[in-house]
């Protein structure tokens, strides 16, 4: 990395990477350089125990650097990280997306600490950018913030309430980012399907993707980052139906199978609503892929619960799965529940991450013999349409960001081995 960017480390969803490149450019802005930013994610313990550790060892390597902390865990609980000796200054999620701090860090005039309310906020900063730093796809705020108040889930209170980010500067971002060569935009937030709900009309996330398909008629792919099955709209699933722009992969928030363990997380969704979603979305779009995020070990789950979880991977055939062990959280309903042995907890992960590796790789035999566009990323690897990570041969040189259609060939340790279908500049890998 030059000598002249600004460090970040990021930690935790899409949503930070998209705030993170915002930091970035609003540090070199004001010409800072010698200044370690660390954007921390609060999602789990063990994310904010990584973050702590990174800056620790961030300290050691760069004992004569500025540091700076902020992201969710920052904001949550900003005392215990700035009583970190190893931390300079600590930053609110709100002020983080602004010049002032980054302004006065340059003037040595920042406070050691500068977090505001983040419940107070009902506006979302605008930055229209280019592109992204070491990411071949670029990541598109339209919402932040969450008004549910999950059992387990301790996010809103890093994020604030629910704010949406108006159509037209989301049109106006992604017609920058495609202009400037993005081939893939990934929409982001804390809770997307909730995007409309604070503006004028309440309109749907279907609507915006139907609008920015329309208007942006030169984006060759569009993402949905993570969904609320509890929210999802008709014109969303039209889209899904009519728009091969929009990409078949469809990451769910499930967080478990079982019904009493699904209502003590205070989800708005059951079991049968999941099949009920995954059953309509195949319907529609026969090579639809789903990735589910689950919460393993939530208080008072049973082997039965488990399995319940571990069978609904199989019947609704999830794909792409993110598995968390669960770990409690201080000031979350779930932390006041009787508890599951750790030890149970992590041989129940283990057992749900060996069903994800199974259905993944039976996915992946399945697509073998087919064809696909691939989104080349560094070095030879990529993305298929549905999220498939992807290998080309070794003695190929593709540029990264390239669109290139492929033939799928055969599976190995989860990854997909390719080769273009077009003619390709070839040299010998080194």
């Amino acid at each position: 990395m030059s000598a002249n960017r600004p460090t970040i480390k990021t930690f935790g969803c899409r949503l930070n990477i998209w705030e993170s490149e915002v930091m970035r450019k609003q540090a070199e802005a004001v010409g800072l350089s010698d200044v370690v930013i660390v954007n921390t994610c609060a999602v789990t313990s063990e994310a904010e125990k990584q973050a702590r550790q990174a800056v620790r060892k961030l300290r050691r390597e760069r004992p004569d650097t500025r540091i700076v902390v902020t992201g969710c865990a920052a904001q949550i609980d900003p005392d215990s990280w700035s009583e970190m000796p190893e931390t300079d200054h600590v930053v609110g999620n709100a002020e983080k997306l602004t010049f002032m701090p980054w302004q006065q860090l340059a003037e040595q005039s920042l406070p050691e600490r500068q977090v505001s309310d983040i419940m107070e906020r009902h506006d979302v900063p605008h930055h229209i950018f280019d592109s992204f730093d070491d990411h071949t796809r670029a990541f598109l705020q339209i919402q932040q913030g969450c008004d549910h108040r999950c059992t387990f889930c301790i996010i809103p209170f890093g994020r604030g309430l629910s704010r949406s980010v108006p159509v037209k500067t989301v049109i106006e971002s992604a017609r920058t980012l495609i202009a400037a060569g993005s081939v893939e935009i990934v929409l982001t937030g804390v809770d997307i399907t909730s995007w409309g709900d604070d503006l004028p009309g309440r309109p749907k996330l279907g609507m915006l993707v139907r609008q920015l398909l329309d208007e942006v008629p030169e984006m060759a792919r569009l993402r949905l980052s993570s969904l609320d099955p509890a929210e999802m709209d008709a014109p969303l699933m039209s889209c899904l139906e009519t728009e091969a722009r929009l990409m078949p992969h469809l990451h769910l928030s499930v967080q478990h199978g079982d019904d009493m363990i699904l209502k003590r997380m205070k989800r708005r969704h059951l079991r049968r609503d999941i099949l009920r979603f995954v059953s309509e979305a195949r319907r529609r779009r026969s090579d639809v892929v789903f990735g589910a995020d689950f919460i393993v070990g939530f208080p008072t789950e049973t082997d039965n619960a488990h399995y319940a979880s571990l069978s609904l991977i199989e019947e609704a055939d999830l794909t792409h799965l993110h598995v968390f062990g669960y770990s409690a959280r201080e000031g979350t309903p779930a932390a006041q529940m009787p508890q599951v042995d750790k030890m149970v907890i992590k041989s129940r992960v283990a057992e749900m991450r060996a069903v994800g590796d199974r259905q993944r790789d039976a996915h992946l035999t399945r697509r073998c013999g087919g064809v696909d566009m691939m989104l080349v990323e560094k070095g030879k690897t990529g993305y298929l349409s549905g999220f498939e990570k992807a290998v080309l041969p070794k003695n190929l040189y593709i540029n990264a960001g390239s669109l290139l259609p492929v033939k799928l060939e055969a599976v190995q340790q989860g990854v997909m081995q390719v080769v273009p279908l077009v003619s390709t500049p070839a040299r010998r890998s080194t």
